[in-house]
């Protein structure tokens, strides 16, 4: 019969307790991310796929129907900064065959500018893709730290891809 000895008990407790801690230190969501959240959808249109890809002389009007429609979904994350404040990015994540791939990725300076703290980012629903492209979020965030209760802020990218943020209204 096997009796483990004291040693054994105690390389196995270290050999967990050391796997253990790897796969905490191993996260591929950095630290200073506070919120994220994926939402909405978008789409290139056939007409902008077709101007991407107009065919030359050599090429025939067949080869421009077979320019694939680029697709993916946006995300929506804001990063603390060293001072507390956040910074909040738009990401357009492009649904590719090898796997989602960051398609843009842009600073939104309006609340940059604010020095905001976020406190939390909403999706306008959590039901998954919605019927029309675009996006809709709701990011609470205060501009005074010691503020009892947060603003919300509307980020809104409407079916042909313009992005508006303003004030919520509700």
């Amino acid at each position: 019969m096997f009796r483990p000895t004291a040693t054994a008990i105690l390389v196995a407790v270290i050999v967990s307790a050391a796997a253990t801690v790897r796969a905490q230190n191993a996260s591929p969501l950095p630290p200073a991310v506070t919120f994220a959240v994926s939402t909405g959808y978008w789409q290139d249109s056939a007409e902008d796929s077709d101007k991407a890809a107009a065919p030359t002389t050599e090429s025939t009007a067949a080869d421009a129907g077979d320019t694939p429609v680029r697709r993916g979904y946006y995300k929506l994350f804001s990063l603390r900064q060293p001072d507390g404040t956040a910074k909040v990015f738009l990401q357009r994540i492009e649904m590719a065959a090898d796997g989602p791939a960051i398609a843009s990725s842009t600073e939104i300076e309006e609340f940059t500018a604010m020095k905001a703290y976020v406190t939390d980012i909403r999706p306008e629903s959590s039901d998954g893709v919605t019927a029309q492209p675009g996006m809709f979020a709701t990011i609470h965030l205060k501009t005074d730290p010691k503020a009892a209760h947060s603003d919300s802020w509307t980020v809104l990218i409407d079916d042909l891809g313009e992005m508006r943020v303003e004030k919520a209204s509700n």
